[in-house]
Formats: structure tokens, C-alpha cells, sequence
């Protein structure tokens, strides 16, 4: 079963529970994987991983809102975006876990033969090639790799 069918049909129970919550976040993920068909070509489907990419999208975009919810003291629209975090986390691969992420950085240098944070893109290139089929987050790879090369 695609992710998508798997979202289509959680859509459907979230219905007949009457979870309006969940049935709202799903029902845009929903949208945001067919925009994405959409913005490919008439009759594109999209994998399971392109699929994953979009909803990766949308985890972003919640986290970056909490933090500026937060930040402007809005704890009632914090609290909103964390709930529909947590909906779409359902959805994605295990998170990569901090060990992970610098175990994969630091192979990624090994073999990229990297000695400066010039090199930062091409070891951040190699660290998410290892890291494909876990979620990992971007920033952390980032903040990873910088604490690496600057050492």
C-alpha cells in the first residue's frame, strides 16, 4: 500500500471517528501530495519516496511555524501546529537518531577527503545519501557537519 493510499484511507476513518483534527491535516497532505502529482504532469504518480520528501515538507514548515508561534508568544497556535506535527510524523520513517547523524558525517568526511567548512556541501551530499530511508533533519545534518569540518 502507498503512502498516499495509507493517508486516503486514515482519511476515511478519520470520518467515520469524527476526528475533525486529524481528518483536516490528512486532507491536506493529502492536497500538498497532489499538487505535487500535479505540478509533474497529467497522470504522474508519485513513489512512496518523493511522496515522503512532500510530507517532510510540510514537518518543516509546522516546525519552523512552532518556532515563530513561540518566539511571538502565540502558544495557542504553538500548540495547533504540534498537533498536526505529530499526525504527519506518523506518516514518515523513523527519525534519524543524533548518533546516527554523526556517525554518517563523519563516514561522509572519511570519504570525501574533506579538511575545511568550503567542502560543506559536498559532505552534506554524502552524509544524506547514508542517511537515505531515515528521516533526518536538514538543520541537524548541517550543524553536524559544521562542528566536524571547523574541529
Amino acid at each position: 500500500m502507498s503512502l498516499k493510499d495509507k493517508i486516503t484511507g486514515d482519511m476515511v476513518a478519520a470520518m467515520k471517528a469524527k476526528d475533525a483534527n486529524r481528518l483536516s491535516v490528512l486532507r491536506m497532505a493529502k492536497a500538498a501530495l497532489m499538487n505535487e502529482e500535479n505540478k509533474r504532469g497529467v497522470g504522474y504518480e508519485l513513489n512512496d519516496d518523493e511522496s515522503a520528501k512532500v510530507l517532510q515538507s510540510l514537518v518543516k514548515q509546522r516546525k519552523d511555524s512552532i518556532e515563530q508561534y513561540e518566539k511571538a508568544g502565540r502558544a495557542d497556535l504553538a500548540e495547533k501546529e504540534q498537533t498536526e506535527l505529530v499526525v504527519l510524523e506518523d506518516y514518515l520513517p523513523q527519525a534519524a537518531t543524533k548518533e546516527e547523524i554523526e556517525h554518517a558525517v563523519s563516514e561522509a568526511i572519511q570519504e570525501t577527503g574533506a579538511a575545511s567548512i568550503k567542502e560543506m556541501g559536498v559532505v552534506m551530499k554524502a552524509a544524506q545519501a547514508k542517511l537515505a530511508g531515515k528521516s533526518a533533519d536538514g538543520k541537524l545534518v548541517s550543524e553536524a557537519v559544521k562542528a566536524k569540518l571547523q574541529n
